[in-house]
């Protein structure tokens, strides 16, 4: 494997972890959550765990594909990951907040990936992340302008 490419499954390999860790607080939002708009967000926080379900899918196989290999325990993901999580889950639209500080900061490890992807002439890790940006500021419109 490359140097390169080492570098780049190490950043891949905190980008699962983090996503691991988001899957978990939308599984545990989803279950926990509370209040006048229960309906609306337990089945939205469904919605976008399945969706970080494929995501965390797109990111181990890119491992794969560049010749490393996901980590694929939690005491790793815990052990690497930026994002907190969710020990407490406040009530309705409150909860949202917390949807919000993940994909912020899923947002901005998102784009230094891919810039350092574009940096090192790896296409396909950019396009992914590139992708992913995209549908990271959609979800973090909606979540801002349903708090709004």
């Amino acid at each position: 494997m490359k140097a390169n490419n080492e570098k780049t499954v190490e950043k891949l390999n905190q980008v699962l972890s983090d996503l691991q860790v988001v899957y978990q607080n939308l599984r545990t939002m989803h279950w926990l959550v509370k209040g006048e708009q229960f309906f609306m967000l337990h089945k939205l926080y469904e919605e976008f765990y399945t969706e970080t379900a494929e995501t965390v899918d797109e990111v181990a196989e890119r491992i794969l594909m560049l010749g490393g290999t996901p980590l694929h325990q939690f005491a790793d993901y815990l052990k690497n990951a930026r994002v907190e999580p969710v020990v407490e889950v406040p009530k309705g639209k409150e909860s949202l907040k917390l949807a919000v500080n993940n994909y912020n900061q899923l947002l901005s490890t998102y784009r230094e990936l891919n810039a350092y992807a574009a940096e090192n002439g790896d296409e396909g890790t950019a396009a992914l992340f590139s992708e992913l940006i995209g549908s990271t500021e959609k979800k973090l419109w909606m979540l801002n302008s349903t708090l709004a």
